[in-house]
This record gives C-alpha cells, sequence and structure tokens, in this order.
C-alpha cells in the first residue's frame, strides 16, 4: 500500500495557509488561503488519477468494479465529517446557516455563494472548495477508467485550456463577481494539472524541462504580482492581473507535488518528514471541515477567552487553531479512522485469481469427503492443492491500490 509521506507534508502545508489566512492575516487577506486551496486541487488532481491508473494496469481491472469501489471508498472517507457538520449546523442554526443547507448537502456550496455574490453563510463559505472537489470526482473516474488510455493526456491538457478560456469570459461580463472563482471550470486547470502529472509519471520519472527549469520564474512572477503591483481601478487591468495571479502558481505547485511525490532527499526532505507536520497532514481533511465552525465558537465565546479571538491576530490564531487540531484529532481517532479502515472491504481490483483457485480447491476436496474420502488422507491431490493453495499465492495476489488522499481536499 502505497504512502506518500512528503506529500502528507504538503498537505499540512496547504491547510496551515488557509488557517493563517482566516486566523491571522490582517485584513483576513485571502493570499495564503487562495494558495492553499490550490495546492489542494493539484494533490487531489495528481493522487486521484495516480490511484486510478494503477487500478487500472492490473491485470485483473474491471472498469465498473473499480468505479463502485471508489465511490464507496471516497463516502466513506468524506461524507460522515461533512454530514457531521452539517447537522451540527442545522441544529444550533450558526450563523443562521439552515436556509442554504440543501444546497451545502448537494455539494452545491460553490453554486450557492456564486449566484448570491456574497460569502453569505460564512461559516459554510469555505465549503465551496469541497464541492469543487466532490463534483471532480463524480467525472473524473469515468473518463480516467474508460477513457482510451492514449488519450488521457490530451483530455487533461483540453480540460487545462477550456479552464484557462472560461477565465476570458469576464472582460465582457463588466464587474468581477464570485462566480468566476466558484464555479467548476475556474478551479479545474489545478486539478487538471496534477492529473497531467499523474498521467505523465506513469511513463518517465522525468518533468518537461521547461517545468524543471522554468518554475521559480513563474513563482518569482507571482509573488511580484501580488506584492508589489497594485491591483489597478480599470476593470479590464484587475481582470489581467487576476488572470496572472491564477494561472501563475500552476507551474511552481505542480512541481512541488511533483519533487515530493518522489521524495526529496537533504535539509528539505528532513524538514517534510518530521513527525508534527506529518501528522497534521493525516488530518488536514478535518481541520480544513471543522476550522470556520470552530471560529464561529470561539468568537461567541468571547466574553469567557482572555485573549483576542473576535479579530485577526496572534489571540485568535492560537486559541482557534489550538481548538482546531483539538476536534479534528479527536474527530480522526474515534470517527473517521475507524470508518476508513472500512475501505479495505472495497479493493479496486479484486484478487480473483486466488479467490477462484481456493475455491475450486475447496469443492474438490469437498467432493472428496462426500466420497466417502478422509479430508486428511486424499492423497496427493489434496496434499499438493492445500500445500499450494493456502499460503503461498497469497503472496502473489495483487497488492491492492493504495488509499485514496484524505482532502483530498481541499
Amino acid at each position: 500500500m502505497r504512502r506518500d509521506t512528503q506529500l502528507d507534508a504538503l498537505r499540512a502545508i496547504a491547510v496551515t495557509m488557509v488557517m493563517y489566512s482566516h486566523f491571522f492575516a490582517a485584513g483576513g487577506s485571502s493570499f495564503w488561503g487562495h494558495i492553499g486551496v490550490r495546492l489542494f486541487f493539484v494533490l487531489s488532481g495528481f493522487l486521484i488519477t495516480r490511484l486510478l491508473l494503477e487500478a487500472r494496469a492490473a491485470a485483473e481491472f474491471e472498469a465498473w468494479p473499480a468505479l463502485k469501489s471508489f465511490y464507496v471508498r471516497r463516502a466513506l472517507r468524506i461524507f460522515p465529517p461533512y454530514f457531521a457538520v452539517l447537522g451540527f449546523v442545522w441544529l444550533v442554526d450558526l450563523d443562521q446557516s439552515r436556509g442554504s443547507l440543501a444546497w451545502h448537502a448537494l455539494y452545491l456550496s460553490n453554486f450557492w455563494f456564486a449566484l448570491r455574490n456574497e460569502w453569505t453563510p460564512w461559516v459554510l463559505a469555505h465549503l465551496w472548495s469541497l464541492s469543487i472537489e466532490e463534483q471532480f470526482y463524480i467525472v473524473w473516474p469515468l473518463i480516467v477508467l474508460l477513457a482510451p488510455r492514449r488519450r488521457l493526456g490530451a483530455i487533461c491538457i483540453g480540460v487545462i485550456l477550456l479552464s484557462l478560456s472560461y477565465r476570458f469570459y469576464w472582460p465582457i461580463t463588466g464587474a468581477p463577481s464570485l462566480a468566476r472563482d466558484l464555479l467548476p471550470p475556474a478551479s479545474m486547470d489545478a486539478l487538471a494539472a496534477g492529473a497531467l502529472l499523474a498521467v505523465h509519471r506513469t511513463g518517465t520519472a522525468q518533468l518537461p524541462q521547461w517545468l524543471r527549469l522554468g518554475w521559480p520564474g513563474f513563482a518569482a512572477a507571482f509573488f511580484v504580482l501580488q506584492w508589489f503591483i497594485p491591483t489597478p481601478t480599470d476593470s479590464v487591468h484587475e481582470w489581467g492581473r487576476w488572470l496572472l495571479l491564477e494561472v501563475l502558481p500552476l507551474a511552481p505547485l505542480v512541481a512541488v507535488v511533483a519533487s515530493c511525490s518522489l521524495g526529496l532527499g537533504g535539509y528539505r526532505g528532513r524538514l517534510l518528514d518530521l513527525p508534527p507536520l506529518l501528522a497534521l497532514g493525516r488530518i488536514s481533511y478535518g481541520v480544513y471541515l471543522y476550522h470556520a465552525i470552530v471560529l464561529s465558537l470561539a468568537v461567541k465565546s468571547q466574553p469567557w477567552i482572555p485573549v483576542n479571538v473576535s479579530e485577526q491576530g496572534l489571540g485568535r490564531f492560537l486559541v482557534a487553531g489550538t481548538a482546531t487540531l483539538i476536534v479534528a484529532s479527536v474527530s480522526w481517532l474515534l470517527f473517521e479512522k475507524p470508518l476508513n479502515s472500512l475501505k479495505r472491504h472495497f479493493p479496486y481490483v479484486a484478487p480473483r485469481a486466488a479467490a477462484a483457485i481456493r475455491e475450486g480447491a475447496a469443492i474438490r476436496e469437498g467432493a472428496a469427503i462426500r466420497e466417502g474420502v478422509n479430508a486428511n488422507d486424499i492423497g496427493w491431490f489434496g496434499r499438493t492443492a492445500r500445500a499450494r493453495f493456502s499460503g503461498p499465492l497469497d503472496n502473489r495476489t495483487p497488492p491492492l491500490a493504495g488509499d485514496l488522499p484524505r482532502t483530498d481536499r481541499g
């Protein structure tokens, strides 16, 4: 079972960016939170696609059983904590959220906020990215498992180009709105970029030269544009700046995911392998899911909290951040992890060959017993069958595909 520990560390970094943006950043800046979510998308696209391609490459692969296993495993990982959050919000009507819960329950949060063009209710605003990922999970496995294998790279590039072309619609419409960030095409470039990396990695471990050499330049241009060039007041120039801020980070994020998927060495590898960072990555889905709920409750509890949690700053980051980690850890240990273990019952590729051999041996041995032959003395065939089918074949059974990513997700 494949474990990518350094990708767990990237999840930890991504969710820390989100918490920093919501708990600490001056003025509620969304800069780091946006990068964190885009990193989650690249990770999800890469891991989901790689996992499905590994299942598809197995000799015993069958498309429809693999699809069923994918959806069941995703449901076991994502749904229980997600709907527990929605149930709690409904029970206490947190931030007067009951009126929108049907949208969130159907994973249409991004459409809800896009149609209203405002972050109301804020306590569920972060669910927009989980809705994007769920919409991706519904469609993408069908493409990866059913489309011709040789066409997958071209399909990924087509999705990226479609996402980029979507962004050129906004200068025609005039004033920017939340829809340009929240509708599915706005995030498909990051998801498809991660998927393209997975498709590419099945053929070669090397990244294209332009990406290996050029990603630092993209990163530098992004940071200069973000920090040193003010937002234009003219809507057309503002659109151009927004377009660059969306596109420029893609190459650096893909390069980082590619490096960590192979395993970084040296001091960078040692940093990414630190146990606290890996532990945070393991519970990152819960941290992302619960952090806004915890923040809302902390603000309501301000009269009993000695530090200021009502505004962005160190007090909010320490109190709400610590409480979020505690809630997510308890959720993982007592709720998510036990349910996650049930995924072993839904392998992507069933070990049918070994099972069929064992079943045939059992049938023949049973027939011998019914004919009056002692099961312990059925001659050469019985001894050979038990020796051949009761253990050594287990070691030749195709390994199950690895666990799905815990987003995930973001």
